[in-house]
């Protein structure tokens, strides 16, 4: 619970107030932007789901925009869960911590697990998360009414610093080359599909980029295993 006064969440605290200005002028109610930061929590699965309300967008179509949104989260439970499980962790509770896993979370987890014991990483990761949570809709229920008095302008700098600390974050936090690759790609092709395809570019971006991210790693691990063979063929010296 500690981890609440950090870096990272200081510029989620500040993203969300960012949400709450948008939410406003969105129409959104108290209520529901509260209710959405606890049950979507994935910030922008939220900024999506307004956006889709706001477009009078059918519900199987909003469901379907957050869904693949959140579907980005997948590769995250699958590197936290065997940091944080043990032998006698309980599935539920696994299943329960799931849903806090966001960039913030799991990256300022995966950050520090190694030092935990392992025996406590559920409940290191389960009351970061859950602290994080709920003091952002805390932040959401009581700046409700305090954003207003924003300047629209300092309202979006907010909103912005998250996509900015994702990113250096992610690229910081990265154990892999795919990793790398996959970012720079995604920051080239974004701009271009904002362009061609505004509305889906988000998922163009993240399909065709990283496809050939996949590519282009591959090709040079194939390189690179080719070079090693010849290295290692007997009578054969390298210059």
């Amino acid at each position: 619970m500690r981890g609440i006064v950090s870096l990272p969440a200081f510029i989620l605290f500040c993203s969300f107030v960012g949400f709450t200005g948008f939410a406003v002028e969105s129409g959104i109610t108290r209520a529901e932007a509260v209710f959405m930061t606890g049950s979507v929590w994935a910030l922008p699965a939220m900024v999506l789901l307004v956006t889709s309300a706001l477009g009078s967008a059918a519900l199987p179509a909003a469901f379907l925009t957050v869904t693949l949104s959140s579907i980005r989260l997948m590769p995250m439970v699958a590197a936290l869960i065997p940091e944080i499980r043990t032998r006698k962790t309980r599935t539920i509770a696994l299943l329960a911590v799931s849903h806090f896993i966001a960039v913030t979370s799991w990256v300022f987890t995966m950050e520090r697990i190694a030092k935990v014991p392992p025996e406590h990483r559920v409940k290191f990761f389960a009351g970061f998360g859950m602290t994080l949570t709920s003091c952002n809709m805390m932040i959401v229920g009581f700046g409700y009414n305090l954003v207003g008095a924003l300047p629209p302008l300092a309202a979006g700098t907010l909103f912005f610093l998250t996509p900015i600390y994702f990113i250096t974050s992610i690229w910081a936090s990265a154990r892999d080359m795919s990793v790398y690759i996959a970012m720079i790609v995604g920051v080239v092709l974004a701009p271009v599909f904002h362009q061609v395809a505004p509305e889906f570019d988000i998922l163009y971006t993240g399909i065709v980029g990283g496809t050939i991210a996949f590519g282009i790693e591959r090709l040079i691990r194939v390189r690179q295993a080719n070079a090693s063979a010849r290295t290692d063929e007997p009578g054969r010296v390298e210059p």
